[in-house]
């Protein structure tokens, strides 16, 4: 059954990437942005988001071998800062120099990785979250998300998988697009339109997410992860509340999170 990344609240799935945050645990079934998960219906994704279906319960099993509890031992406790409000940010207007290079770094308790935008092929996604890293936005954050063997998610400065910055950017990514092993891609609500973002994102730790969740391409892609893969594995690794799909254990915090221009 495919996975999809669409709404859910955060005790059933932790979404990811809604353009804004749900009044309540009800509003946010309907409204908050996901993650890859089970069942490609609001429906479907209810009874999925524990993490319960065959295909996620056969690869949280990852999470919990040997290897896995290796590589969450990377991942300190931290103290969680206090979630922000509801965000009322509205949609820059800058452009990215598609001939340019942009690396942004993000540093973690577990440990840091650099993902590098796509500016070529997204111009509108990737101009959007860079604003967004330069005005701090992402600082103290969360990974809300860890869907074992599949996704982490994270970028909810609510902390509660519905909220993001205020405003949507729409741009479909192409329609052969492969979710594979480092990825990275925004998380949407089942309601809005292929491409739709926010500020909530997710990096694919399967080795191809399109071929064995079945994930469609209807999430706009950001960029992808040039270093530090193993840092997003240990946090792809952590054990989770629910099991294998739910918030990690520890919390993983973005402490920081910078661009870089070249």
């Amino acid at each position: 059954m495919p996975r999809a990344l669409i709404a859910a609240a955060l005790v059933v799935v932790l979404a990811g990437c809604g353009s804004s945050a749900g009044s309540s645990s009800t509003a946010r079934r309907s409204s908050s942005a996901t993650a890859p998960q089970s069942g490609s219906s609001a429906a479907a994704s209810s009874s999925a988001a524990a993490g319960s279906s065959a295909a996620a319960g056969s690869s949280a099993a990852a999470g919990s071998s040997a290897a896995g509890g290796s590589l969450a031992s990377r991942c300190r406790s931290v103290a969680v800062p206090a979630p922000n409000g509801p965000q009322h940010l509205s949609a820059p207007t800058l452009k990215l120099d598609p001939s340019r290079t942009y690396t942004v770094t993000i540093v973690t308790n577990c440990g840091t990785f650099a993902l590098t935008l796509d500016v070529k092929d997204s111009p509108k996604t990737s101009a959007s979250f860079y604003a967004l890293v330069k005005r701090g936005f992402f600082d103290g954050v969360t990974f809300h998300r860890v869907a074992a063997g599949f996704v982490i998610q994270g970028g909810d400065p609510t902390g509660t998988g519905a909220g993001g910055p205020g405003y949507t950017v729409v741009e479909p990514p192409p329609s052969n697009t492969q979710y594979v092993q480092g990825t990275v891609a925004m998380a949407k609500t089942e309601a809005q339109p292929a491409g739709a973002s926010g500020s909530q994102f997710f990096i694919v730790t399967a080795a191809n997410a399109t071929q064995s969740a079945g994930l469609t391409p209807v999430y706009a892609l950001l960029g992808k992860v040039v270093s530090g893969q193993r840092v997003v594995d240990a946090i792809g690794s952590l054990p989770t509340n629910p099991p294998g799909d739910g918030m990690p254990t520890p919390a993983v915090v973005m402490s920081s999170v910078t661009v870089r221009e070249t």
